[in-house]
């Protein structure tokens, strides 16, 4: 975006002004003096000035003077250099616009640092002081009353007029510099906010595969010490699914902590697909392996789901059924799928005693553990549902509804 050299001066004076405002209100005063003076000395043809030199003079020099207080007291500076200037035209002193620069400064100045209400009060009085003034000076008897009182009219609205438009400018760009740094606060807490969500996901995802193989894998590892004497071939392939069910941690660990070290480098290793429920299979065998038989059921036609969705049942299946390798005393467990127009509902339900659930008892779960928590966040973050607890006859329930699209349209997919 370029910028007129106009504009580029405009910028500069008035950087200048900010810094040394003292100096340009000095400079201004003696230029104001000088134009005043000057407009003192003019009369019109064949007219001959008026004697009061000294008395004009020093009203103007007054007028002048008053104006290095605008800063502070516009209201005064304006006030002042009215009432000289109105003093020095009922002298008889030829009315133009070399005269009236300091109250024309004086009404600028007054625009620029005022509200509206009080620019059009106190400009409005010195309007009409000066064009009653000029109305009955003898300096214009010749002209007419309109030419007498149409030309400081006119002369005294244009710097009320520039005075409003420097004033609705610097609102303007006061304005602007705040929206940009609303803008830029707003993009650093929404840049903490998506490291925050990144972090709770990614720990969740960790919380997800750890504990899932490891209790797997403990479960393998205590069945197949319990069966190496009595049973040496079963145990060999509990040994043997051990090392699939380890070999599986390390996979999902890999792509999960590979999240973290992602820079946008093309040539970067690709990360492995988003587990879902076409691995059901392999969470159904590896638990088998730890001693707990899981039977899948499905109802309704089976549909395609999103990434995220497909995502969150599966980690809901996984950690449902790593609670029952835990917790539970059971051998069993069901996995319920049962498929909608809209919807998706999960039911993993086992069969134990009342009092050794595959969860945390009621009211417990936000005490002593997270595997509840995390999967009633998974289900909230694409709009499902998820209830879990200790059923009437004996064991544990988990059930979730899920729908087949996300409610969130930004959803992502990531192991």
């Amino acid at each position: 975006m370029s910028t007129s050299p106009e504009r580029r001066y405009a910028d500069r004076i008035e950087e200048f002004s900010d810094r040394h405002p003292h100096v340009v209100d000095v400079v201004l005063v003696a230029a104001l003096m000088g134009c005043a003076s000057l407009g003192s000395m003019l009369t019109l043809p064949g007219a001959d000035p008026p004697d009061q030199d000294g008395t004009a003079a020093a009203f103007m020099g007054v007028a002048c003077l008053a104006l290095l207080k605008h800063r502070r007291h516009p209201r005064v500076a304006v006030v002042v250099s009215a009432a000289c200037t109105v003093t020095v035209i009922a002298l008889g002193y030829l009315l133009t616009p070399l005269l009236l620069a300091p109250v024309m400064a004086a009404l600028y100045w007054l625009a620029t640092l005022t509200d509206r209400p009080t620019t059009r009060a106190y400009g409005l009085a010195t309007m009409v002081a000066v064009t009653v003034a000029a109305a009955i000076s003898d300096s214009m008897d010749h002209l007419s009353l309109l030419l007498r009182t149409i030309g400081p009219f006119f002369w005294l609205l244009l710097p009320l007029a520039a005075g409003n438009m420097t004033r609705l400018r610097r609102a303007y760009l006061q304005a602007v510099q705040a929206r940009a740094e609303h803008a830029e606060r707003t993009r650093e807490e929404e840049a903490r906010l998506r490291v925050t969500e990144e972090r709770m996901r990614i720990a969740r995802e960790l919380h997800d595969v750890v504990a899932h193989h490891l209790a797997l894998a403990n479960a393998q590892a205590g069945t197949a010490a319990h069966l190496v004497l009595t049973s040496p071939q079963q145990s060999q392939k509990i040994l043997t699914d051990l090392t699939g069910t380890t070999s599986s941690a390390l996979r999902e660990l890999k792509a999960t902590l590979g999240l973290l070290r992602q820079n946008g480098d093309p040539d970067s290793a690709p990360l492995e697909p988003s587990p879902g429920l076409a691995r059901l299979p392999e969470l159904v065998s590896a638990c088998a392996s730890a001693g707990v038989t899981v039977t899948v059921t499905t109802t309704g036609e089976p549909q395609p789901l999103s990434p995220g969705v497909d995502l969150t049942a599966f980690r809901i299946v996984q950690e449902a059924l790593t609670n029952v390798t835990k917790h539970a005393t059971t051998e069993a467990a069901t996995v319920g799928l049962s498929y909608s127009d809209s919807r998706l509902l999960i039911t993993v339900v086992n069969d134990g005693p009342a009092a050794a659930g595959a969860g945390p008892a009621p009211g417990a779960g936000a005490l002593h553990g997270f595997g509840v928590m995390g999967m009633r966040e998974r289900a909230h973050s694409i709009g499902g549902e998820l209830r879990a607890g200790p059923r009437p006859d004996g064991g544990f329930e988990v059930t979730t509804a899920l729908p087949l699209q996300p409610y969130g349209a930004g959803e992502r997919a990531t192991p």
